[in-house]
């Protein structure tokens, strides 16, 4: 009886002090540790890629962003402001409404076939309505719209694919330099600025591809804003 006992005393003990060291280590001295070399080495990176202009955070290289107009009586959905650049549609995108404290968006793609509303790989001229088809050629109808200014008319072949569909997860912070540069006027027009000028700050903001072949041509379109409202302040 005494020998049981002695041995679940014992046993107890080395579990006990089993758990504490891996608490120590795992929980203590492990995250201190990479914490450490990630604030070290890629701080930036750790830190949520922020960028910030004029001294605050406002937003992160890695999540795109709306620009739009204030809702008006009535609208459900805000108009774009056009002034400036603008991003990828975001058709996935839900609303928040379980953690109210915060004004959240809700990742995801539209759910939609490819061949939502085409017919025989086509899409028609009056696709039904909620299909991918008729959120594309929706899509497309406003950017041609809202991109013709005097002395510029944008043509439906000249719309790049990614100024119509939104990504995998409707939040991709970068649009292809194609559709970047089909806005120039627009924004140049909307600023009073000269659209060399903005076709300049689109070059100076394009990205290659990461290490040459990784991906596509981009063009960050928060850190565009940000230098184009800066070329707006000097005007």
């Amino acid at each position: 009886m005494n020998n049981s006992a002695t041995n679940t005393a014992r046993l107890l003990g080395a579990g006990l002090r089993a758990l504490l060291v891996l608490t120590l280590v795992t929980g203590v001295l492990y995250p201190l540790a990479v914490t450490g070399i990630a604030q070290g080495l890629f701080r930036d990176k750790a830190n949520g890629s922020e960028i910030k202009a004029d001294g605050k955070v406002v937003g992160s290289s890695l999540i795109g962003q709306q620009y739009n107009l204030p809702l008006k009586k009535g609208q459900e959905t805000p108009d774009p402001d056009l002034k400036w650049f603008q991003g990828r549609p975001a058709n996935g995108l839900g609303s928040n409404s379980i953690n109210t404290q915060y004004k959240l968006i809700l990742s995801g793609a539209t759910n939609l076939a490819a061949d939502s509303g085409a017919v025989r790989g086509t899409c028609p001229a009056q696709p039904a309505d909620g299909t991918l088809c008729a959120q594309v050629l929706a899509a497309r109808t406003a950017v041609v719209k809202d991109n013709s200014v005097a002395g510029y008319t944008v043509k439906p072949s000249d719309v790049p694919a990614d100024a119509i569909t939104s990504s995998g997860s409707g939040l991709d912070p970068a649009v292809s330099p194609a559709y970047a540069e089909l806005q120039v006027h627009r924004v140049a027009a909307r600023n009073g600025l000269p659209v060399e000028r903005v076709e300049k700050l689109v070059e100076d903001h394009t990205q290659s591809r990461t290490l040459g072949f990784i991906g596509e041509p981009r063009v960050n379109v928060l850190e565009l804003n940000i230098a184009l409202k800066a070329l707006t302040a000097k005007q």
